[in-house]
């Protein structure tokens, strides 16, 4: 089935449409050739390594990508370039200037101690900014919290959501709806599902391990530079391979929780993890939660329609996103597929294919926003205004104050 705008409308309005839209991707490593295997690296997580888990025929499944790190790539693609028309925004262009710092440059900078002593200062400091877009917590996020004005303005948007007014929101930060958001930071403590679920795992995975060695120059050195090298090391506490000047062999990782050899030979447990080969495949699955996105509402009915639409156009814009798979360092993957296949979800029965174009959905994104746009220019009449600055003693009052969780502890 062809998706149209009269299809759109019915997923975002319609109770008794589908649950839900799914893709699932094949994936290959940029190294394999066509259905070849690769060796990945996953991510590494402290005290585990690999995040592998063994199911109950055996297989062994390797998280590549998580749900939060998927969320945290797919969102920025909401960032206009700098110049951009406002008609063509999909999403308010928030900045929060986080820190200023020296232009290097000007007189105040290039005078050094003798402009510092007169009192000069830097004339053009450069502002370190980041979107909102970029924040891991989105709306959430502890730098908005310790932006003034931005936080109150935030705090009361998601004081609305808790009384079931998703409108103020969806106004000011609408992917914080799309990708999930828990105001635990803040004084309602609501938490929001995601729209959209996108993670990649590799299937059948085995694990390889590394070894390398460093040589330094300790065998160039002489006897009495030796000694004076590790009389040193040993009266501050530190090893000589750790500072590069004595050799060391990188076979087993840095941890004490698991013994380096057993039996007398080496604990693969221990040993320095060197990515792992996917006999099954890896897969990158994307959901679009209609039935979550259907639960949001705002003052009327015309108003909750406008909100729906508009989220699911941003949901269907991130969903269908060609982002770039480099992942990480090991980890350059592409998609093996020249065409999606998405599959729509009823309540009942079978699951049924349907075509969505891109251009389409972009199109269907921007109609969607325009009811948000008037709102958009009479709260930030100019680009500046889109701009708040980070404080630091706002921070320092974030710290002493207790999150939902911790006051439920009794903490």
């Amino acid at each position: 089935m062809t998706v149209m705008d009269e299809v759109l409308d019915a997923w975002a309005t319609d109770a008794t449409g589908p649950v839900a839209l799914h893709l699932k991707q094949k994936l290959l490593p940029v190294e394999a050739v066509n259905d070849g295997h690769g060796v990945i690296f996953p991510p590494t997580y402290a005290d585990i390594g690999y995040n592998i888990d063994t199911l109950s025929d055996g297989t062994r499944a390797a998280s590549v990508d998580s749900v939060g790190s998927q969320a945290n790539r797919l969102e920025p693609i909401f960032k206009a370039a700098p110049g951009t028309d406002r008609g063509r925004w999909l999403v308010p262009q928030i900045e929060v200037v986080l820190r200023s710092e020296p232009c290097g440059n000007c007189e105040g900078c290039a005078g050094g101690a003798t402009a510092k002593k007169k009192g000069s200062a830097c004339r053009s400091p450069r502002k370190v900014t980041r979107s909102i877009l970029e924040l891991a917590h989105r709306a959430a996020d502890a730098a908005v919290q310790s932006s003034p004005g931005l936080r109150e303005m935030i705090g009361d948007a998601f004081e609305s959501l808790r009384n079931g007014d998703a409108g103020p929101l969806c106004e000011l930060a609408p992917t914080s709806l799309v990708f999930g958001v828990w105001d635990s930071r803040g004084g309602s403590g609501e938490k929001r599902p995601r729209l959209v679920r996108s993670l990649i795992r590799a299937w059948d995975v085995e694990p390889l391990h590394a070894a390398a060695q460093f040589n330094s120059v300790w065998k160039l050195l002489d006897e009495g530079q030796r000694a004076e090298l590790e009389r040193e090391a040993k009266a501050k506490k530190t090893e000589l391979s750790e500072k590069g000047l004595k050799d060391a062999p990188g076979v087993f990782r840095k941890t004490d929780k698991v013994p380096r050899f057993r039996d007398g030979t080496p604990n693969p447990e221990a040993r320095v993890l060197g990515g792992v080969i996917a006999r099954g495949g890896i897969e990158r699955e994307v959901t679009v939660n209609l039935v979550a996105l259907r639960g949001l509402r705002g003052r009327g009915e015309a108003e909750t329609h406008a909100i729906r639409k508009y989220l699911l156009g941003l949901s269907l814009m991130a969903a269908t996103a060609d982002i770039d798979l480099f992942l990480r360092e090991g980890c350059h993957l592409r998609y093996a597929d020249a065409n999606d296949r998405w599959y729509e979800v009823p309540r009942r029965g079978a699951s049924r294919e349907v075509s969505l174009d891109v251009a389409a959905i972009r199109d269907y994104a921007l109609r969607a926003a325009n009811p948000f746009r008037p709102r958009w220019q009479a709260r930030w009449p100019s680009d500046e205004a889109l701009v708040y600055v980070f404080d630091l003693a706002e921070a320092k009052k974030l710290l002493a104050k207790k999150t939902e969780e911790e006051e439920a502890a009794g903490a």
